[in-house]
């Protein structure tokens, strides 16, 4: 390395240089999974001076990584379980994310909490919300939220509505954060990248390479050149989450824990089907459902359910949908329907398996084990305190390598596009005037990529049909899926439409229009010809074909065999 940053690109050559690079030198450390604790786990390996690798099978987040509830929490429902030291861990770690380590990316969000019963329950909600205040205050800094409040009936009615008039007596509205998933683990392997880690997508760990009992590297296979290497390491690092047991099993180690996969679902509505200002949380008889705003569209979610089918392609049933409507509807004056659903998602949760049948009991604690020399491994866990996870990931495998690591700096390390975000959100109206764009376009494009936004109009100034609206989902701009290839180590069209942008569930038709326009845009920047550029849309219709149609099915066997009947555009397994 010729200079102490690199280039912020993550595009195809710099995959390829990576590649280059993981072939012939040995690494301190290497990662495998790129899904928030993986891609977080190489920013700390690298911002503590160790040479870096991060390897993931499919796109960065195509996991559980993706498909989350969207929420930066600390988990008000683990109060009721006593989890004190979870919550106050990741209320401290909010505090962090929404204001130095991504403020582009991670913003306030508001939720009610309606109350059926009179004085007990309010005293006993409105304690859980005093303590969940003052645990946000324990981390040295401010919140980076307002405190909780207490509202009458008529107070809670006048904010919100579409809430049926016997459905509650009163509540209390609290704050927590919300962020796009994929994108922010999409910047968090670009940042890793920028600061020297070798960071490559679709490329596939088949194997471990040991010397007697010691793991000293993998056998990977690159999924886009079919080519087959080896990597050497010092320490390798499993944060492969659902798939934790698989992964450990290449080694022929049985382990001493196991991960269960929790499926959660979760609908999207447009904004229009509930009156509100804020979003909502509720009990149910399994667990917690949050109905959150999302930019034009409400999240409603989630499910708890066992599942042992396919861990890539986890798919929703019509009775999971179903679950989901009855649930929400007890609460609306005005009852959604299935024909008010515009996108639905499926995501499998890593849980620590224990005692308990029931997911919702299982834990969210997260373990870090050396199970074998050369090999440590990271599972459980929240989305919200990846950042730990990430740490005491890699604090074991320091302890593990000679000389002294310094200890990690990632509480001060800010993503790509964070530093100077907020002059650039002032400047907004400004901004705007000059490229001749919208004021609301300007904030899209700061919120999704901060300071970055520059090199966006920077291509819109060059190309000005860049600054045009994809078909079907006039939210994003065609400046954004090349910008995805050539800036954001997009590969496939499925990357961009389910990913870097959320087209493929909050779009009507899924990104069916989209589709062809993306494809023509991504392969000017990865050169692709025509026959590519048709199977990549050929894949994506199919996709889109085989989710509506396992969203109709009964149960998760039949769900799963309809899904599956669309082909990866990579061959994974």
């Amino acid at each position: 390395m010729t200079s102490v940053a690199r280039s912020t690109k993550l595009g195809p050559e710099e995959r390829t240089a990576a590649i280059a690079r993981l072939k012939e030198k040995e690494l301190d450390i290497l990662v495998v999974g790129g899904g928030i604790v993986g891609t977080g786990a190489a920013l700390d390996a690298v911002t503590r001076g160790l040479s870096t690798g991060l390897l993931e099978a499919r796109d960065w987040a195509s996991g559980t990584s993706s498909r989350s509830s969207k929420l930066v929490h600390g988990g008000i429902r683990y109060l009721e379980q006593l989890d004190f030291r979870l919550v106050r861990e990741a209320l401290i770690e909010r505090g962090l994310l929404l204001q130095r380590i991504a403020p582009h990316l991670v913003k306030p969000v508001r939720f009610l909490y309606p109350l059926k019963k009179r004085f007990f329950e309010r005293l006993y909600i409105g304690a859980g919300m005093l303590l969940y205040d003052v645990f946000s205050y324990t981390g040295g800094r401010p919140p980076g939220v307002p405190h909780h409040r207490h509202l009458s009936k008529r107070q809670v009615m006048r904010a919100i509505p579409s809430l049926s008039n016997d459905a509650l007596i009163g509540g209390l509205t609290y704050y927590d954060a919300q962020v796009d998933d994929a994108r922010y683990v999409a910047s968090l392997a670009r940042t890793a990248s920028s600061y020297g880690a070798h960071v490559a997508s679709r490329v596939k760990v088949e194997g471990f390479i040991k010397v007697g009992e010691r793991v000293v590297g993998v056998k990977a296979h690159d999924l886009q050149s079919d080519e087959h290497f080896e990597i050497r390491a010092k320490q390798v690092v499993n944060a492969t989450g659902v798939w934790t047991d698989d992964t450990q099993r290449m080694v022929g180690e049985r382990g001493t824990f196991k991960v269960r996969a929790s499926k959660g679902i979760h609908l999207v509505v447009p904004r229009d089907r509930i009156q509100s200002a804020m979003g909502m949380i509720f009990r149910t008889e399994k667990s917690v459902l949050f109905i959150i705003p999302w930019g034009r569209h409400w999240l409603i979610g989630t499910t708890d359910t066992d599942w042992n089918l396919d861990k890539a392609h986890p798919a929703a049933t019509a009775a999971d949908i179903d679950y989901l409507l009855e649930h929400v509807n007890a609460l609306l004056a005005i009852p959604l329907t299935r024909e008010d659903v515009e996108g639905v998602f499926a995501g499998l949760r890593p849980l620590l398996a224990g005692e308990s049948d029931q997911t919702s009991k299982l834990s969210r604690e997260h373990i870090v084990a050396h199970t074998v020399p050369g090999l440590v491994v990271v599972a459980g866990g929240k989305w919200t305190t990846y950042r730990i996870m990430a740490k005491d990931a890699i604090d074991a495998a320091a302890d593990a390598l000679d000389g002294r690591v310094p200890k990690s700096t990632t509480q001060d390390i800010a993503l790509l596009g964070a530093e100077g975000y907020q002059a650039a959100w002032n400047k907004r109206a400004k901004i705007a005037r000059a490229f001749d764009v919208h004021k609301v376009r300007i904030e899209h494009l700061l919120n999704r990529y901060g300071t970055m936004t520059d090199e966006l109009l920077d291509l819109i100034r060059a190309d000005a049909s860049l600054g045009e609206p994809l078909p079907g989902a006039d939210d994003y701009l065609a400046a954004e899926v090349v910008y995805a290839a050539s800036h954001e180590g997009a590969l496939h069209l499925d990357d961009v439409l389910a990913r870097r942008t959320r087209i493929s569930i909050e779009a009507w038709d899924r990104g069916v229009s989209a589709a062809p326009v993306a494809a023509r845009l991504m392969a000017g920047v990865l050169g692709w010809d025509a026959e590519r550029e048709q199977l990549e849309v050929e894949r994506y219709l199919e996709r889109v074909v085989a989710e509506r149609e396992s969203q109709l099915q009964p149960d998760d066997e039949s769900a799963d065999r309809v899904r599956l009947e669309a082909p990866d555009i990579v061959k994974v397994d």
